[in-house]
């Protein structure tokens, strides 16, 4: 079962007695635990049937007693414990494990962590509940993640926007969702996101971002690629390296993969990268001037610099002069 597939259930009046959700990806974590805390009860029911606790400060007699009190006035209560990683003795609510309340909907979420289900705690959650086990998207899931959110508010987005935003921000969720809400309320009668609103509206240069290095890469365009990182020198925030080093990985690394694909249309060579057909052309072009041995090379500087980003044989060079290093030694 998923984060989506358990509030699908509480939409249908569906509930089990005790949800553990676990895991790498907090977004998942959050949106059941937010969704429980707001949603489950009116706001009349609240006021007597919910109860939150924090995991540093929990502790265990607290939360089984609360577990085991009937609702007031409603069919339930709902009981969360949030940060349950922090949790000291956590093993001791077994007890109640062992004989939950129908009338209890109790909620944990285990962040950056998973038990250990050989254990019999574990095996009393998948036997009287649900267990969850978040992980965290990969690059192409993001861009159909952020599309589905789009898609959900009746909006569309065109796939230059999309990309900057995805590239932009990374991995964090919960941001994405943030910018897309943005985006939504000042989008006016429109329903299309275009490149010039993420622009405007997140703060993304369509000039001068992850995206568009990537691109001068690919075509070798030196001068295009010092007047982009001449401009994340004097905007650090447009470009932090940690950002950057990842986002090339991923674009070369496809390009690697380009030479194990023999033949098909260009929608079949897109999905077996993982790249939407749109894009296809910039990683076509990296592959022409970047030869096997090439792009094998950028890899491996990529490695080395990721390395240094963060210290390692560096002697206190910043982040600027290390890409701008970085880069001049791809484009040799």
């Amino acid at each position: 079962m998923s984060a989506a597939a358990i509030i699908a259930d509480w939409k249908k009046g569906k509930y089990k007695p005790v949800y553990w959700i676990e895991g790498e990806e907090d977004y998942y974590i959050d949106q059941v635990l937010n969704y429980a805390e707001q949603r489950l009860l009116s706001e009349s029911e609240a006021s007597f049937n919910l109860s939150v606790f924090y995991g540093r400060d929990a502790s265990w007699p607290d939360v089984i007693n609360a577990c085991k009190r009937y609702p007031m006035f409603a069919e339930r209560q709902v009981v969360l414990i949030k940060e349950a990683q922090h949790m000291r003795d956590i093993d001791k609510l077994e007890s109640y494990l062992e004989q939950p309340l129908d009338s209890t909907v109790l909620v944990i979420g285990y962040k950056e962590k998973k038990l250990d289900s050989r254990r019999k705690f574990a095996k009393l959650i998948k036997e009287k509940g649900v267990l969850v086990t978040t992980k965290r998207l990969y690059e192409q899931d993001l861009r159909s993640f952020a599309e589905s959110l789009v898609n959900e508010k009746g909006l569309s987005i065109q796939p230059m926007a999309l990309s900057l935003l995805v590239d932009h921000i990374g991995s964090d969720m919960q941001r994405i969702e943030n910018e897309l809400e943005k985006l939504a309320v000042n989008l006016g009668e429109r329903k299309s996101i275009t490149a010039d609103d993420v622009e405007r509206y997140v703060g993304i240069s369509k000039e001068y971002n992850v995206f568009e290095l990537q691109t001068a890469l690919a075509k070798k365009d030196t001068a295009r690629c010092l007047r982009i990182i001449s401009y994340f020198e004097g905007n650090p925030k447009a470009g932090p390296i940690q950002l950057i080093l990842p986002s090339l990985y991923g674009f070369f690394s496809k390009v690697f993969m380009l030479y194990g694909v023999s033949g098909g249309d260009e929608k079949t060579i897109a999905a077996t990268l993982g790249v939407p057909p749109f894009f296809l052309k910039d990683y076509k072009a990296a592959a022409r001037n970047f030869d096997y041995t090439a792009t094998e090379k950028v890899l491996l500087l990529l490695h080395h610099y990721n390395l240094r980003s963060v210290g390692i044989g560096t002697a206190g060079a910043s982040d600027a002069s290390l890409l701008r290093e970085l880069i001049m030694k791809i484009l040799l």
